[in-house]
């Protein structure tokens, strides 16, 4: 994630938060880039990516512009896996 940070949105700085408890652990992200900004090459599925994997555990991911400017992604994921179906 800080990767994109700088390729997605020419931040110069992101943070990382974990944040954990019996059940879950949180991951969030933020960064002082700018939304808009030039996109970059790539080849991966960004945000709709972390959406699908963090929904496939049981999880979410939300992102978007921070009201003091840049971007925040939050991960919230659970630390136990729900059984798979029969």
């Amino acid at each position: 994630m800080p990767t994109n940070t700088h390729k997605h949105a020419s931040a110069t700085r992101a943070d990382i938060t974990l944040d954990y408890g019996t059940e879950s652990l949180r991951v969030t992200v933020t960064d002082d880039g700018r939304p808009g900004a030039d996109q970059g090459p790539g080849t991966g599925h960004r945000l709709i990516g972390m959406r699908e994997r963090a929904a496939a555990i049981g999880g979410t991911v939300t992102a978007g512009p921070r009201p003091e400017g840049g971007f925040r992604i939050l991960a919230e994921l659970p630390l136990a896996l729900a059984p798979a179906p029969d």
